[in-house]
């Protein structure tokens, strides 16, 4: 892509709102197109030493006065004598019945990973993998406009996910899976295929590189960030590299999600929600392509093709 080159806006569907990192707390901001089942959204971070309590809020509304409707709270408590979980909503300045766990999955002093799944009738929550709870909801999942996070909690990051990546019917959370990992693509590309891939750079990363493969086993390119030098490039089957003139979204220990939109004549590339480069391919390349690889120093929570 040349530096004067402007990329067609991709289509609403696709776009993930972008990640926050290192929020301030309190932090109050807008969830793009508000909550729906299927949705999800992850909370990495940590618990300080001397925490008494934390919430995370799924708003209605983010006005002060007066207070807007809570439709799911979710609030640990470490300094009572028995350390619990409440769960509860608001409803015209109310607090209704509140839902008690007792104990908190969560512990003084560690990092966490807790992922908040919207079903058609309940919410579910995972702690570093494992389930946790389930909250049925009070208020219409749809009138949820706004997330708000409160007390004593350090986030480092923040993901808000438009698609469900668990198996349908399935209980497990993802928690990572290893790389490199492989998946066949039977059919290759079309026009309007859009192929997602999600996860968590690790600690000390050196690269992460997504490549297509067709069925001769050639890779007609190559998506490769390089963590040295902080480049992306695309990379051609004969091993030449062209550069991705854009800023460099992959951080160590943070979410990331990578979007290819296939369109006639190649693909479109998103970061983070954030168009950042397209590369040309023939149709008949597309069509030829048979399987996705993925390698690199990340962890993976989702793969949609």
């Amino acid at each position: 892509m040349s530096p004067g080159e402007k990329l067609d806006p991709l289509p609403d569907t696709f776009i993930l709102q972008p990640p926050v990192f290192h929020p301030v707390i309190p932090y109050v901001t807008t969830i793009f197109g508000g909550l729906r089942a299927g949705k999800m959204v992850m909370l990495q971070g940590a618990v300080p030493l001397n925490a008494h309590r934390f919430q995370v809020d799924f708003q209605c509304g983010c006005s002060l006065h007066p207070r807007p409707d809570i439709a799911i709270h979710f609030n640990p408590r470490f300094h009572t004598t028995k350390p619990h979980v409440i769960c509860n909503s608001l409803y015209r300045g109310r607090w209704q019945v509140e839902a008690r766990w007792p104990h908190v999955a969560l512990q003084r002093g560690a990092s966490f990973l807790i992922l908040f799944l919207f079903g058609n009738e309940e919410m579910k929550v995972s702690v570093n993998g494992q389930h946790f709870l389930h909250y049925r909801y009070r208020l219409p999942l749809s009138r949820v406009d706004t997330l708000g996070i409160f007390g004593d909690i350090s986030v480092t990051a923040v993901g808000f996910l438009n698609i469900n990546p668990f198996v349908e019917g399935g209980s497990e959370y993802p928690v990572g899976h290893e790389v490199p990992c492989f998946h066949a693509l039977p059919q290759g590309l079309w026009p309007g295929q859009v192929i997602i891939v999600r996860g968590l750079v690790l600690s000390e990363p050196k690269d992460f590189m997504l490549s297509l493969r067709d069925k001769a086993a050639h890779v007609p390119v190559t998506l490769r960030a390089s963590f040295a030098d902080r480049t992306l490039a695309w990379v051609s089957r004969w091993g030449r590299k062209k550069l991705i003139l854009a800023p460099f979204l992959f951080y160590p220990q943070r979410f990331f999600e990578v979007l290819l939109l296939c369109q006639e004549g190649g693909l479109k590339l998103a970061l983070n929600g954030q168009g950042v480069g397209a590369t040309s391919l023939g149709q008949q390349v597309l069509e030829q392509l048979r399987e996705l690889r993925i390698s690199g120093t990340v962890q993976l929570y989702c793969v949609h093709y």
